[in-house]
């Protein structure tokens, strides 16, 4: 398993089978409405499914103790080390094979929040809920989002806690065998019990990219990290593409349930991967498991190395600001309040579009007139045509300039919306054009994302680096609480020119703000947390 063992092997595959049973057990059910094309509103739960869902807990709890190493929240503090892939290190083959994987890790795990767009037409007309093609419906569809986006909220903050207590490769497998668990989705019979299991969802789908990253910085050589994580925060686009493929060829044999239930193979298929995960070198150390750490030292090409006395005096300094000046107030003031600008701008304008223009746009075109299957190809071929840009904007961002990176995305995705909220009705029968200006929404602001969550982590010095990157990931968030807390509030089901303005109009502004107030991260230094990086406003 990559040299690091899992905690109690045993227990974690005893758990991991007794979920998938329990999944297994709710197929019946599933299957018994073919005949009604798998149509399950106000059906009775039946005894396989009531053992099912037992055993989806207890597998659930099983695997959790069997992931969860023994002494993990008595540890001894490993502070006075840090982990970083030494930088004239070159791109090894067990490099490139941690990028694979997880790049397969962020496409399954983005799937989950993605598919709600897709779920979400269906899931009104059976339900009888309000939405774009609904207008009369009572309970609002964009419940459904606004329960998954709470559970990628607190997801963020507890796997967060959990990669520091139980390690990263626990964290990673327990929310692959949580997302098998929630491929129950499918088969619930009220839209009580979707929402429940939509929670549950997004408790597992939040915390992986930040996971993610963190492995990456311990493992990826500095002069090669900053395209590697916009290459892999670019894989939103990728899941797009397969949630857009498999909306278009099986939910409109098998129906929306479908879509859910996909979480059971792409679950299992994660936790095959575990033998390719590596374990965090300062987590190992911290838990006295000195071996294992040297294994993933050497496979990956980085070094312990002792903190100095300026390290010491800066982890001083934020003491003593947090103490007297606040905790995220800091990156108001002086020097970094221009580029806390840009950023907060940045990252609520990804939100926007991301929740606003994404999240309904498989709804919006049917409303135009497309049935769902041209719907959904639309999309898929939207975001086929636009997956070069993944590559290329991780080129732009390693080779040319991470600022005029930004810019350029933003400007373009903008303008590909500001075309949208006030043609987009009309474009619904020109394909080529739709097709090209949907591109840009969907691949561009998957990539804006995955260039801001790698620009916020370069840009400011270590005292206040990583609240800076919460900063830009909880703005992101925050846009899609505001524009799903708006439709669940009563307002009408947003039409295609509605929800793109309201993405173009804040990425416009977030051109002008980076522009005006973005630096150029220094290249190399940013990881040393005793050379600060440049964080002076200016363009």
């Amino acid at each position: 398993m990559g040299g690091v063992e899992l905690a109690r092997p045993l227990y974690f595959w005893l758990g991991f089978l007794a979920t998938v049973a329990g999944v297994v057990l709710h197929l019946p059910m599933y299957l018994h409405g073919a005949d009604m094309h798998y149509r399950l509103a106000g059906m009775p739960m039946d005894l396989p499914m009531a053992i099912g869902m037992a055993l989806i807990v207890a597998g659930l709890a099983v695997t959790a103790y069997g992931l969860i190493p023994p002494g993990a929240l008595t540890a001894r503090p490993a502070a006075e080390v840090r982990v970083r892939a030494l930088d004239d290190a070159r791109m090894r083959p067990a490099h490139i094979g941690l990028i694979v994987v997880m790049s397969v890790a962020v496409i399954i795990d983005a799937m989950k929040p993605i598919t709600l767009g897709f779920v979400a037409p269906g899931m009104a007309k059976e339900y009888g809920l309000k939405s774009a093609l609904n207008p009369a419906g009572e309970l609002p569809v964009a419940l459904l989002p606004l329960a998954g986006l709470t559970g990628t909220v607190l997801g963020s903050l507890l796997w967060g806690w959990m990669g520091d207590k139980i390690g990263r490769k626990p964290s990673i497998l327990f929310a692959g065998v949580l997302f098998i668990g929630t491929a129950i989705c499918g088969v619930m019979p009220d839209f009580e019990w979707n929402l429940a299991m939509c929670v549950a969802m997004g408790l597992g789908a939040g915390g992986m990219l930040p996971i993610t990253f963190s492995l990456l910085a311990e493992t990826i050589p500095a002069r090669h990290k900053g395209w590697v994580m916009v290459l892999i925060g670019g894989n939103l686009a990728v899941a797009y593409l397969a949630a857009s493929w498999l909306s278009a060829s099986l939910a409109p044999t098998f129906s929306w349930r479908v879509l859910w239930l996909v979480g059971l193979p792409t679950g299992v298929f994660l936790i095959l991967l575990n033998r390719f995960i590596p374990e965090s070198p300062r987590f190992l150390l911290a838990h006295g498991r000195d071996a294992e750490a040297r294994a993933v030292l050497a496979r990956y090409g980085a070094a312990v190395t002792p903190q100095d006395a300026a390290e010491d005096a800066a982890r001083d300094v934020e003491r003593v600001e947090d103490e007297h000046a606040g905790g995220y107030s800091r990156l108001f003031r002086r020097p970094f309040t221009g580029l806390t600008v840009a950023v907060v701008v940045l990252g609520l304008s990804i939100g926007l579009v991301t929740y606003g223009f994404q999240l309904w746009i498989p709804s919006n075109l049917q409303k135009l007139g497309l049935d769902q299957q041209t719907a959904d190809r639309a999309l898929r071929d939207s975001t086929l045509l636009g997956l070069p840009l993944i590559f290329i904007s991780a080129a732009m961002y390693g080779l040319w300039s991470a600022k005029k990176t930004i810019v350029t995305l933003s400007a373009l995705v903008g303008a590909a919306l500001a075309v949208l909220a006030f043609s987009g009705e009309t474009l619904a029968q020109d394909r080529t054009w739709l097709y090209l200006l949907l591109a840009g929404p969907i691949v561009g602001t998957a990539t804006i994302a995955a260039v801001l969550a790698a620009y916020s982590s370069e840009i400011y010095p270590t005292r206040v680096r990583s609240r800076g990157s919460g900063l830009s990931a909880g703005m992101g968030k925050a846009g899609g609480v505001a524009v799903t807390a708006v439709l669940v509030g009563g307002a009408a089901a947003p039409s295609i020119g509605t929800t793109a303005l309201l993405g173009a109009i804040p990425l416009i502004l977030a051109v002008v703000a980076v522009l005006a107030f973005g630096v150029e991260p220094s290249k190399g230094a940013a990881d040393d947390p005793a050379t600060p990086a440049p964080a002076t406003t200016g363009a």
